[in-house]
């Protein structure tokens, strides 16, 4: 199972455990991941909404790139980054069904002797992939290290299983994750809040309304007795890490739910290092979950011995 990954500018920063967990996992899944050279940011959530023109012709360079590297990625192009999933997906779909716009984007895109044809690269959310190309049953076999003792709430966010014509699960109410973490022997609480949105970049916009979206969601998790949260989004992971410890001076609250990348517990489950998918690195100390399925303590975190030093907060562009 070959595909070209388009990791995004977060994998290289904040949600570098992310990366390092996707690709520890991925040769044990039988997943081969081949990075397409020179790609560039997909341009987040807001540069659609400013631009239109140069913002689809940012994205597509990156589907131009894929197309030529399909030799090596077999026409699938996977980003484990909700946003980037979304707005690759959606300018190649948009190009599709807008002729004019796909003219005016490849206008653009010919500046730099490219070109891209509308469907030729299919892109697939990490999720996807794994579990309906690998399939729970073949990850079953592979669990070495079951999640036992473990209550997870499994977070998808606002973006992947939308707008429908990219969904692989239902999206309203997914439940590919939930079944994932099942198979890897998680128990898996009751989230009804899994679809809700953690608020994006709304911590740069208005600090009280982001806060309270995460509060929400911390306390749906809490409210569930869950022991970590599950995501598959590098946005949702930072809000609801990084500023767990805002909510509680804000609120008033005593949150401590550490917030984890699915990649990070199939690794677990596969018996990987924990040093190894990138534990460590988050605010919330993921050790107290870990303890309860018997794995060795990974180190304390860079960023979370900065918080507790009380050195400032990253910022966005800090965080990458």
């Amino acid at each position: 199972m070959r595909y070209g990954y388009y990791p995004g500018c977060s994998l290289e920063r904040n949600a570098i455990a992310y990366h390092q967990s996707a690709v520890a996992v991925a040769p044990q899944l039988g997943i081969e991941l081949n990075e397409i050279d020179d790609w560039n940011c997909c341009g987040a959530t807001e540069y659609s909404s400013i631009d239109l023109i140069p913002a689809y012709a940012l994205i597509a360079r990156n589907l131009a790139l894929a197309e030529q590297q399909q030799d090596e990625n077999g026409g699938q192009l996977v980003a484990p980054c909700s946003a980037c999933f979304l707005n690759l997906s959606k300018a190649d779909h948009y190009m599709a069904e807008a002729p004019d716009l796909a003219e005016k984007v490849n206008d653009a895109l010919s500046a730099g002797g490219l070109h891209y044809d509308p469907g030729s690269i299919q892109v697939r959310h990490l999720l996807d992939v794994i579990v309906n190309d690998v399939g729970y049953d073949a990850i079953k076999a592979k669990v070495s290290k079951p999640l036992s003792g473990l209550r997870v709430a499994p977070y998808y966010g606002c973006l992947i299983v939308r707008p429908g014509y990219q969904a692989f699960d239902d999206p309203e109410y997914p439940t590919s994750l939930d079944k994932l973490m099942r198979v890897l022997g998680a128990e898996v609480v009751d989230y009804p809040l899994k679809t809700h949105c953690c608020g994006g970049h709304m911590t740069q916009i208005s600090r009280p309304t982001a806060l309270e979206l995460i509060r929400r969601l911390l306390k749906n998790a809490a409210d569930y007795e869950a022991d970590a949260i599950v995501t598959v989004c590098p946005m949702c992971q930072l809000n609801l890490d990084a500023f767990q410890a805002d909510v509680n001076r804000f609120f008033g609250t005593d949150f401590h739910i550490p917030v984890l990348y699915f990649t990070q517990l199939i690794g677990v489950a596969l018996n990987i290092s924990p040093v190894e998918l990138g534990f460590g690195k988050e605010f919330v100390d993921a050790r107290p979950a870990l303890d309860k399925i018997g794995t060795g303590s990974p180190p304390t975190g860079r960023r979370r011995r900065s918080r507790e030093k009380g050195l400032p907060m990253p910022t966005m562009s800090e965080e990458g």
